[in-house]
This record gives C-alpha cells, structure tokens and sequence, in this order.
C-alpha cells in the first residue's frame, strides 16, 4: 500500500521558518514528479512548489523568493523549507505525488493526510 505521510507543520510567529517533509512508503518502484499544494481556511487548494525527479523545481507566486522546495529521491522523500512566513500562509499543507507501485506500469497520483501551518502573532 502505497502512502505519503507529511510532516513538519505547526504553530509559529510571522519571521519564522518550518521545514515541511513527505515521505513516501509501500512497494515502490519510483517516485515522480512530487508537489506541495495548501489550502487556506476558506480557500481553494493552490501549488506551493512541485519538483521533477530530475530536481526542476517551480514556485507558486505567494511562496515565491522565500521557500526551497527539494527531494531525495534514494528515500523518496520530499521537503519545503518555509522561511519569513506570513499570516497567509496558514493551510493546510498537502503532499502530492505520482508513484508507480512495484504491481503498476504506470503512476498513479497519491495524497498525503495533510499537515496544518498557522502563522499567527
């Protein structure tokens, strides 16, 4: 069974860092293209960042400037270091990843349970 489980998040001031992780489990063969999506309280999902598994990487516009996103494709992981975060980054932050289980020829798209960031003073 393949699962991704995310990581990382919690309460924290404006000007403060998180580093987000996502972790995929289960009989992989590999992982593919890996991304952050966030939704905030009354909001529609938005990408954060997505990453090949070749590194290339591409930032939504609000996180722009201030988030590295990056991955470890031997642990078929995933990170988002957040830094100078704002109020409006509240969400909840969603994993997503196209994996090919070790029964499939093909990449099926696979959530993550979420994890919630407040930003708050």
């Amino acid at each position: 069974q393949v699962q991704l489980v995310e990581s990382g998040g919690g309460l924290v001031q404006p000007g403060e860092s998180l580093r987000l992780t996502c972790v995929a489990s289960g009989d992989i063969i590999k992982v593919g293209l890996m991304a952050w999506f966030r939704q905030p309280p009354g909001k529609q999902r938005e990408l954060v960042a997505n990453i090949t598994p070749g590194g290339k990487v591409a930032y939504g516009l609000p996180v722009k400037g201030r988030t590295t996103i990056s991955r470890d494709n031997a642990k078929n992981s995933m990170s988002l270091q957040m830094n100078s975060l704002k109020p409006e980054d509240t969400a909840i932050y969603y994993c997503n990843a196209g994996v090919m289980p070790y029964y499939s020829i093909r990449e099926d798209d696979y959530w993550g349970q979420g994890t919630q960031v407040t930003v708050t003073s």
